[in-house]
């Protein structure tokens, strides 16, 4: 027995919509689309982690998922060009990652995130 994926799932009221900003974000393929979900990502293996926690650190907000990237920089950058809301950082962490807070177009708050 084992737990082979966690998947998050995000409240959309259009979730193709959402999709496009994640997939623009982030590079990410659409792997599913039903309409009323949409589901996103990339071929690649990735550990099963759950995170809980009472902060998300540094004082901040818990955010609702966990990116990590090879280097904050660049998806910084596209952040910024979309017009996002960054909410918090960039900043470097003392335990070691580099990373900022955005609310997507739905207001959820992410946290992308690299260790360095």
């Amino acid at each position: 027995m084992s737990v082979r994926r966690i998947v998050a799932n995000l409240k959309a009221e259009e979730p193709g919509r959402l999709a496009v900003f994640y997939r623009d974000l982030l590079g990410f393929e659409v792997l599913m689309d039903l309409g009323f979900i949409s589901t996103l990502g990339n071929r690649a293996e990735a550990p099963v982690q759950l995170s809980l926690a009472s902060e998300g650190g540094s004082g901040t907000d818990v955010p609702a998922i966990s990116i990590e990237v090879d280097a904050i920089a660049p998806y910084l950058t596209r952040a910024r060009e979309m017009g996002a809301d960054i909410a918090y950082g960039p900043v470097d962490e003392p335990w070691g990652v580099r990373r900022f807070y955005l609310r997507d177009p739905a207001g959820t708050l992410i946290n992308i995130l690299s260790h360095h």
